[in-house]
C-alpha cells in the first residue's frame, strides 16, 4: 500500500470512527454502560443490532465506537490479557490495572493506530470509569460519552446526572441519553439499546425485554 492509499484509508477510518453513541455513568453503587445498536459503513446502515458492549471479566467491560475490526481486536487482546493474569496470579485483574494496560496497547500503536474511542467501566473496591482514545490517553470520569451522538447525550447528562445519583437513577438517565441520540443523530440508531450495570456483585446485561420494562417508567416524549 502506497502512502496515498494509506492516507485515504486513514481518512475513511476517521470518518467512520464517530458514527455511534456510547456512554458510561458512575455512582457509589456501581457503573452503568449503555449504547445504541447501529453499525454504519459510510452512509449505509450495515447492522441494526450491533453489540457495542464487550465484557472482559465479570467486573470489567468496554463500550466501543470506531472501527469495528479495531475494537473487536482490542477486545480480544484485553480478554486474553485479563484471563492470563488471572491464571498466573490466581486473582482477577483490577480495573485500575486494566485501564493503563489498554492505554499502553493503544499508545504503542500510535503510528498506525486503532481507530476507536472506548469507555472502560468496572468495580474493584469501588466503581471505576475511564475514557480512552486512539492515541492512548486515559482519563478517569464520573460520566462519559463517545461518538457522533455524544453532544446530544451530554446534553441529557448535563441536565440529569448528579454524583449523588443511585444506580437506578443512572439506568434511567442512560436510557434517556441514548434515546435522545437515536432520535437526533443520524448516525446513531438501530433497533436496540444495550445496557449493562457493574456492581460489587458483578455485571448484569439487561435483556431487551427488561429494557422495555424500564422504559415504561420513563417519559421519553420530553427527550
Amino acid at each position: 500500500m502506497n502512502q496515498q492509499e494509506q492516507e485515504k484509508q486513514i481518512r475513511e477510518q476517521k470518518e467512520n470512527q464517530s458514527k455511534t453513541t456510547t456512554l458510561g455513568l458512575k455512582s457509589e453503587e456501581g457503573v452503568v454502560l449503555a449504547t445504541e445498536s447501529q453499525a454504519s459503513m459510510g452512509y449505509l446502515v450495515a447492522d441494526k443490532y450491533a453489540e457495542k458492549i464487550i465484557p472482559l471479566q465479570d467486573h470489567i467491560a468496554l463500550t466501543i465506537s470506531g472501527g469495528v475490526g479495531d475494537a473487536q481486536t482490542l477486545g480480544r487482546i484485553m480478554k486474553a490479557q485479563t484471563n492470563l493474569y488471572q491464571l498466573e496470579r490466581k486473582r482477577k485483574m483490577n480495573v485500575e490495572s486494566a485501564a493503563p494496560l489498554l492505554a499502553n496497547v493503544l499508545q504503542g500503536n500510535r503510528l498506525l493506530p486503532f481507530y476507536v474511542s472506548l469507555i472502560m467501566g468496572g468495580y474493584d473496591k469501588e466503581p471505576q470509569l475511564y475514557s480512552l482514545d486512539a492515541l492512548g490517553s486515559k482519563m478517569e470520569k464520573k460520566a462519559a460519552a463517545t461518538g457522533s451522538g455524544s453532544p446530544i447525550a451530554y446534553g441529557v447528562l448535563e441536565n440529569y446526572y448528579e454524583e449523588e445519583n443511585d444506580i437506578e437513577d443512572n439506568l434511567e438517565i442512560a436510557l434517556k441519553a441514548i434515546h435522545a441520540a437515536k432520535e437526533r443523530d443520524s448516525m446513531s440508531g438501530g433497533r436496540n439499546i444495550h445496557l449493562m450495570q457493574i456492581t460489587e456483585k458483578g455485571s448484569k446485561k439487561y435483556t431487551q425485554e427488561e429494557i422495555e420494562e424500564l422504559k415504561k417508567d420513563i417519559d421519553l416524549r420530553r427527550i
